[in-house]
């Protein structure tokens, strides 16, 4: 056994991440249900009004980054992995990144329609988002909370499959049936980025079941 394991059984851990963690999950999914009540209209007014909204959290959220990553320059001994800690703040501020993208699109693109797939990819997004939150929310006590976050992390892994194949069912439809070339650009770079927004919360949710392997 090293040191460095040694040090972790007689020196306190440094629990000032976990408000962090919880802080920053809960804002992600702020984020989703605005993202979901901007697809969800038809407004560019609204289309406008929301998008503010978001942008605000993704400048929270890159404050609650910032936090953390100075609390992790500070920390001697830290709850779990220093790497893990890093990945995971990074992976959520990604996700709330990549909604402001898509929010920021709607707005400068302003697509003639939003497809209704937007609205579905928006709810998966969501979804994902809850479940990141009881992850989150369970890793104060990981080890009595495994089979919970396990199966939220799983629910995850099946949301983004799901997402994907409404991805590629979209951008099928998508290049079958609209003729406009612009219309066209604007619609795919927006379904891109609803599909990328899962895949950055599956990578939170590996970078969990990293974090549940280490603590076995």
């Amino acid at each position: 056994m090293n040191i460095d394991k040694v040090l972790k059984f007689f020196v306190p851990k440094d629990h000032s991440f976990y408000p962090l963690f919880e802080e920053d999950a809960k804002n992600l999914v702020k984020a989703t249900e605005l993202l979901k009540e901007q697809l969800s209209s038809s407004d560019p007014a609204v289309h406008e009004r929301l998008h503010q909204e978001i942008k605000q959290l993704e400048h929270i959220g890159d404050e609650i980054t910032d936090k953390s990553f100075q609390a992790l320059n500070k920390s001697f001994i830290t709850p779990f992995d220093r790497e893990d800690i890093h990945e995971l703040t990074a992976h959520i501020d990604d996700v709330v990144d990549s909604i402001d993208g898509v929010s920021r699109r709607i707005c400068l693109y302003k697509p003639k329609n939003l497809m209704p797939v937007y609205k579905e990819m928006a709810n998966l997004i969501h979804e994902a988002a809850l479940e990141i939150k009881i992850c989150i929310h369970c890793l104060t006590d990981a080890a009595a909370n495994k089979e919970e976050i396990t199966r939220a992390c799983d629910k995850v892994k099946e949301i983004e499959h799901k997402t994907d194949e409404y991805y590629y069912v979209a951008v099928g439809e998508l290049f079958k049936h609209e003729k406009d070339p612009a219309e066209l650009l604007k619609n795919n770079k927006i379904l891109e980025i609803l599909e990328r927004c899962v895949d950055e919360e599956e990578d939170v949710t590996d970078t969990i079941r990293s974090i549940l392997i280490k603590m076995a």
